[in-house]
């Protein structure tokens, strides 16, 4: 885990870890699950013991609000379509989406779209990234988080 994402999380003092998929070995879970309780999704490059144990979508409750959970592969749109797509008929107030890479945070019809980028694979991203989503009376407040060392 990278020391900037591990020092950031305990700064904002996370209650609880989302994570969106591509873990690849259940090493990255354990790590993440040692700063604060993990809610977790697999992603397309996760083998079968990770997808056994998280499922790929799935809605997380906190503080009253429901965010719905999913890596976001596939072959039909855009990874932002799909997301959006896989929780149509679900009562959620926020979306939070892997599999692109790329840092997203916008409102869709009263929806929050999420995509946190990634805090160990920037691809073609100049920073790396995670989010933190503050749940506070009837608000969400994210924030996109960048850093430029993974060490």
């Amino acid at each position: 885990m990278p020391d900037a994402l591990r020092q950031g999380l305990l700064e904002h003092k996370v209650d609880a870890i989302l994570h969106l998929g591509d873990f690849t070995t259940l090493e990255a879970a354990e790590q993440l699950a040692e700063v604060a309780p993990l809610e977790a999704v697999a992603g397309n490059n996760d083998a079968g013991e990770v997808r056994a144990r998280y499922g790929r979508q799935k809605i997380f409750s906190a503080a009253g609000f429901n965010i719905g959970m999913i890596h976001g592969d596939g072959a039909k749109g855009s990874t932002l379509a799909r997301a959006c797509a896989a929780f149509s008929e679900g009562n959620v107030q926020a979306i939070a989406f892997g599999h692109s890479h790329v840092p997203y945070c916008h409102w869709h019809g009263g929806v929050l779209m999420i995509n946190p980028g990634s805090p160990t694979d920037r691809r073609r991203n100049p920073l790396y990234s995670y989010a933190v989503l503050e749940l506070w009376r009837s608000r969400i407040r994210p924030k996109l988080l960048f850093f430029a060392d993974k060490r």
